[in-house]
């Protein structure tokens, strides 16, 4: 028989405040998060993985349609888990702004940040490892995921170096998939704030370490995209 999943201390938060003008129509009455893919909501996926792991404690900020959202996923109870929502003015506060917002309901300690609108294979249980040692080593105020840039971003986001810290330039994507610790965000007021010019001026410290994950991941942004991750997966043709 399977040992019961040991409950983590961890919290994570899920960014669902996106409007998704690029997956319109459909985006008109389900906020991005709720789209299907291969018949089940995006965001459940995260929800299921992160639950698997032993989160229990999960944040998801909405700006969008977020009584849908809220209405669609409740509480967590299904999950076995306990959901808090940070709801957003109509425009949302950008990813900083919301992680910035929803900082007194995650707590002092790193945690990890999923972004609602991809889907990938990633293993979810090296973020929360990696959470654990940004427990023990302070120094380091984020840990970045990278993927190999798909078409439709091949200029990049980040790089990385030798002994795996993210440097501003390079030819990888971020994923969207993070640990981050509260000291990122200190001092910081709740305002409309990009991630990207905070986790820039980090790395100049060599404070941003990072990995890069070469198995399935898909930015499900458009309408095109949604297709193509479902036929990757088998569901539709």
């Amino acid at each position: 028989m399977k040992a019961p999943i040991k409950p983590s201390p961890v919290k994570a938060m899920i960014l669902a405040a996106g409007r998704g003008n690029r997956l319109r129509p459909l985006t008109d009455t389900l906020p991005k998060p709720l789209i299907p893919v291969c018949g089940k909501p995006l965001i459940e996926y995260h929800i299921e993985k992160l639950a698997a792991i032993g989160i229990t404690e999960i944040v998801i900020n909405h700006a969008w349609l977020g009584g849908v959202l809220e209405e669609q996923l409740g509480t967590g109870e299904r999950w076995g888990i306990n959901i808090h929502y940070s709801p957003e003015p109509e425009g949302g506060l950008e990813t900083a702004g919301g992680i910035i917002k929803a900082l007194p309901l995650l707590g002092d300690a790193p945690f990890l940040v999923v972004n609602g609108d991809v889907y990938c294979d990633f293993p979810f249980e090296t973020l929360l490892n990696q959470a654990q040692k940004m427990m023990e080593d302070p120094a380091c105020l984020a840990h970045l995921i990278l993927v190999p840039s798909p078409a439709h971003n091949q200029t990049g986001d980040f790089g990385l170096t030798e002994d795996q810290y993210v440097m501003e330039m390079g030819h990888d994507t971020f994923a969207g998939l993070s640990v981050l610790s509260p000291d990122l965000f200190k001092h910081r007021p709740v305002e409309f704030l990009k991630l990207a010019p905070i986790l820039r001026e980090t790395m100049q410290q060599k404070q941003v370490s990072g990995a890069l994950y070469t198995g399935y991941w898909s930015d499900v942004g458009t309408v095109e995209r949604l297709d193509e991750t479902q036929q990757q997966l088998g569901c539709i043709e």
